[in-house]
This record gives structure tokens, sequence and C-alpha cells, in this order.
């Protein structure tokens, strides 16, 4: 999957190494990291001669530099104060290659991040932290000041917070990094080194080339080395696990902190989705020269614009992030595109080609149906890729390349955060795919400017958050619920209707606008809560004609439109006003209102939104091989 940065690590054990011996191969590592394309290096090393480190055992040299490998290489050897003759028996070193996401490209926001100024914790780190402020926030509470503007520092300053609480336990440096990963979210692959485990490594995720004996960690291993022996701990989040006496108060403080102000997690998620969708794009879209960079497609571009045609297989949430984007996926690929629901795909047995490419949604990367999908396309020979919210999936790892969403974990039962981040995933790639054709580039520039306005037109669309509340308060008690759109909004349509469905328990419909006359008219009268999304598009004139069919037969519309469009909310028995942007945009702002709307009216019907025991999704561990 994509990757923004490089990590490499060594760890000789009872066979000694000279400093100049450890460092030439971790320079070596990074080298062969160098086409991820980074901006700045680090390495983190035993510190002092060999004699000081055998008396005191606890010192670490941190050397960073911006811009290439060499340049780092360069000042390593002016070290006077290093003794590169030094040996030593057994010794971890770690090297990173940076692509800055976090902060801009200097010394101080180059990895390793350290714990405080004595170096007590280093860590390097390939992903981002979505709840970096949250961490930073907590642990300035408790006195830690931050240097650099990275999510990475909060991951080193947070594991020196929990060793300070811990001194009592005398816990293991592995049993450290699994309390410290449990309070993360993002995706992420970490390497830490302390000064209180000499000689440890302790990671998540891969780390080594230097062997062809390899072991893939799935999601929440911890594998640690120490005294040359490798273990591999599995995280559970049960209360089973809760840490003892020393960590309780950080377990308390910081699981209330993640929720912050918010009632549910759910709430707090679809008021992320400012900082989501910007994670999502983050290091991958230049909007200042216009351009989209895709680092999990990167070498597999070329071969997916010689295709035929692009399958998109998904299901629920993850199906409907792909019928939203299919027409801007045609638009600028220029290609035949299939939206697929992966059981009714596998049911037909859909004949697929050796020139077609698929693509695989889902957010846990773990979807049965669209996983058993993935294998049976694989089994034809056709390129597969993955887009999921999940680092190490099943979907991610048996895919031939892919694209991680970077949304964070979503802990509410209805996906919300996901659905916009796939969506804006998909549109990169539109992008990425277009970018070398002369005649699109004034829709590609329109696009990209869309995409960095975004943010804070989903800031404007939540402060109307009070407003659908109290629509909520009105519709809570109804038994059924209709919403109508076309063009770029059916998506918007079913996404909305299934909202409601998976956690309110009421009936809903998304239905197609111009399918009104062929059925769903007759369920229109004035007892009939019907939600219609009419934007300013290409579609607009055949949305007012539906409009007018719905107040003909009594019905009172509650209409989603452009905040500017008072022609149409002449109509409307209530009016949700959203942002205007791009068309092939638009369907990420319509889509919150009833994101929120489905939110309220669960709360309102005495419904635990985080909770919901009548759902259950099957994911692969029920999958046949």
């Amino acid at each position: 999957m994509n990757s923004l940065q490089g990590i490499f690590a060594y760890l000789n054990y009872h066979v000694p190494q000279t400093r100049r011996e450890i460092i030439e191969t971790l320079f070596k590592g990074l080298q062969r990291l160098e086409y991820r394309g980074y901006d700045s290096a680090g390495i983190g090393i035993d510190g002092g001669n060999n004699k000081e480190w055998e008396d005191k055992g606890k010192q670490i040299s941190i050397i960073k530099r911006n811009g290439k490998i060499k340049t780092l290489e360069e000042e390593v050897n002016k070290q006077e104060d290093v003794d590169f003759d030094a040996e030593f028996e057994t010794h971890f070193g770690i090297a990173h290659t940076r692509w800055a996401t976090h902060g801009v490209p200097n010394i101080v926001n180059s990895h390793p991040q350290r714990s405080d100024k004595d170096n007590e914790f280093i860590v390097i780190h390939n992903g981002i932290i979505t709840n970096h402020k949250n961490l930073r926030k907590f642990l300035e509470s408790k006195g830690y000041e931050f240097e650099s503007e990275t999510d990475t520092e909060s991951i080193a300053k947070l594991i020196k917070y929990v060793h300070d609480n811990s001194e009592s336990e005398n816990i293991s440096f592995a049993t450290l990094v699994e309390r410290v990963i449990q309070q993360l979210e993002g995706a992420f692959a970490l390497v830490f080194k302390s000064v209180h485990f000499p000689g440890q490594a302790v990671c998540t995720s891969t780390i080594i080339e230097h062997t062809n004996r390899v072991i893939f960690l799935e999601d929440n291993d911890v594998a640690a080395v120490v005294a040359g022996c490798l273990s591999i701990h599995r995280v559970e989040r049960t209360p089973s696990d809760c840490p003892a006496r020393g960590i309780q108060t950080l377990q308390v403080e910081m699981q209330q902190m993640m929720k912050g102000n918010y009632s549910s997690f759910m709430q707090k998620e679809i008021f992320e989705q400012p900082e989501s969708v910007v994670n999502t794009m983050r290091g991958r879209v230049n909007f200042e020269n216009n351009t989209v960079i895709l680092g999990g497609l990167k070498d597999s571009i070329k071969e997916i614009r010689r295709c035929r045609r692009l399958l998109i297989i998904a299901c629920g949430t993850s199906y409907h992030s792909g019928l939203a984007t299919r027409q801007i996926l045609e638009e600028l690929t220029e290609l035949p595109v299939t939206v697929e629901l992966s059981s009714d795909f596998l049911d037909r047995s859909t004949p697929v080609f050796r020139d077609d490419v698929c693509f695989f949604l889902s957010q846990s990367g773990e979807t049965a149906d669209t996983l058993m999908a993935l294998r049976y396309c694989k089994g034809r020979r056709t390129l597969t890729v993955g887009i999921t919210n999940t680092v190490g999936s099943s979907i991610s790892r048996e895919t031939d390349c892919g694209v991680h969403i970077n949304a964070g974990p979503e802990i509410g039962v209805a996906s919300t955060k996901v659905y916009t981040s796939q969506f804006v995933a998909l549109v990169m790639f539109a992008l990425m795919m277009s970018e070398d054709r002369i005649s699109m580039q004034q829709r590609r520039k329109e696009i990209i400017q869309g995409l960095q306005n975004l943010p804070e037109q989903i800031k404007e669309v939540l402060s109307s958050d009070e407003e659908i509340q109290r629509l909520a308060s009105e519709l809570y008690q109804q038994k059924s619920v209709l919403i109508m759109g076309r063009g770029y909004h059916y998506a918007t349509c079913l996404e909305g209707a299934l909202k409601i469905k998976e956690i309110t328990f009421m009936h809903s419909e998304g239905i197609l606008a111009g399918e009104l006359k062929h059925g769903p008219l007759a369920l229109v009268d004035h007892r009939m809560p019907v939600i219609m999304v009419v934007m300013r598009d290409p579609t607009f004139v055949k949305c007012q004609n539906a409009l007018q069919q719905v107040v003909a037969r009594q019905g009172r519309p509650i209409l989603i439109c452009e905040k500017n469009d008072e022609e149409t909310m002449k109509n409307a028995y209530r009016a949700i006003k959203v942002p205007h942007t791009v068309d092939c945009l638009q369907g990420i702002l319509s889509v919150i209102p009833l994101q929120l709307l489905a939110f309220h009216l669960a709360v309102l019907r005495g419904y635990d939104v985080d909770d919901n025991k009548r759902l259950r999704k099957i994911e692969a561990d029920y999958v046949p091989m």
C-alpha cells in the first residue's frame, strides 16, 4: 500500500560490529528506500565511545539532515566526537527517510523523533497518527514540551509518559509499546529504541530486508527482540487487557480525551471529516502545480491506463462511494466504469478479463464478500487495486497495488468519514489518470481547487448541526423516509438512507429521482417525509421537475440545496443549505447533513449509535481460502 516514508533498522546480537560498520549498514538500508521520494533523513545510534557505553549504557545520538541521504552521510562523517572504531557486541540502530506530511521539511521535523532532550526514547514512524492533536494536548497538560510540528513526536512523548507512570511495575519494552499503541489512531509502522532497554528492538509492522526469512505481522501485532529472541504479542482491546495501577490514570484520561466533548464516537467521526479528508490528500495533492501522486499506484499507473474497463467492487457504504465517483471516473479516464456489489458480483460469476482493472473498496480491508470477489478476480489474472482504511489488512496485502485512505479508525458502527475519504481517494485517482490529457487540464484544475476548499466547506456544513437536530425532532416518530436525487447525488440518497436504516431502525429508501414516475410517486403524500437533493448542476432542471411532482401530491419536501438558491427553496417545507463546489465533489457536502440527521434520529429514538447489536458485519475470519 501507499507509503510516505521509509523505515530501516539493524540489530546485531552477539555479532561484534564497529560503529562504522553499523552506520554503513543503516545507510545502505536507507539508500534502498530512496525510490520512495523523501525530503530528509536521520539515524539513531548508541552515543559516546565503547567505554562510555559499557559504563553508562544510557546514551543515544540522533543525527538528522534536510535533503538527501548523501547530505546526512556527510554530516555523520563530520562528527569529531564519535568513535567510529568502537565495537559493539550487541547494538540496535534505526534510520528513516521522511516525506513531509505534518510540518515543513527541516531538521527538527525529521525522524527519529525523541521523548525529551536526553533522548530516553526515540521513534521512527511510517504513516499518519490521526489523533495526534489530542495526544499533544493531553501531554502538554502533563508538562511535556514539544519541539516539532510532527504527529510522530506525540508517540515519543507518550511512551515516556507511560514509562514514567509504570516504573514500579518493571514492565518490558514490548508491554510498554503495547500500551502506547492502544492509544494511537491512524496508520502506523513504528520502530522504538530506548536507553532504558539497550540492545532491544520493538516495532509494529515489518522493518528489516536483510534476510529472506520474513514474518508478516497482522494488525495489532507487536514484535519484540530481546536477548536475540523474537516474540510477537497480540494487542486485544478488551477490558481484560486493562493495565495495572501505574497506567490506569492514563487509560481513563486518554479514553475520555479520545471522545472529547462528543456524546458518541459516531458524532466525533462525523465532525472529524474536515481533518480526515485532509489526511487522505496529505502528501498526495500538490495544489500549487495541480498534480496528484498516489504512491501506492505509481508503479502500476501505466498498466492501468492501458486497460479497457474499470470495475469497482464493494459492499454497503464502500459501494456507495464507488457509485458517487463513477461519473467523474468515466469523464476523466474515458473508460467504461462498472460499480458492483460484491455479493451480486460473485452470485453472477461475472466475466472479467485480463485487460480489466478491478478496484476493491473496504473500510476494514476484511469484508468477506469483497475479499472473495478479489480472489475470484485474481484467479482470472486481472490487475487488482485495494482502497482500504486498514494497513496490513487482507485486501491491502492481496491486491497488486492500492491506496490507504488515512481516514483514521471508525469506532462507531456506521461508517461516515471513511465514505468521504474513499470518495476523495477515487477522485484523486481520476485526476492522476488524466494528468497527461491537455483537453482536461482546466477541468482538473477546477476539481483540485475544489479539493483544496473542501475542508472549510465541510466545517460550514457541520455548523448547521443544531438546525438538523431540530428537523430530526420533527421526524423521529415517523416510520419511513424517502430520499431522492439524481446524477452525482443518487449515491448520496442511497448512503443517507443506509445511515438511517443502520442506526435508527426506521425504514428509509434512496430513490433515483428520474424513476419517480415509475412507482415511487405512489408513496408520496402529506404524511410521508421526503428529502430531496437539488443542486445547480446538469441535473438541476430534471430535479426541479421531480420537486414539482412531489409538491403536486401534497408532499412536504425537505431540500438539501445550495445556500444561495433562494428560488428552489421557495418550494421547500424545510431547506438545509450547503456551500457550492465543483459538481463532482458536491456529494461530499450533501451527504453530511444526512449523516447528522441519522445520528440525531437515532439519539431521539433512544438508540446507542456506537453499539448496534442488530448489525454485525461478516469479516474475513469466515472466508474460506
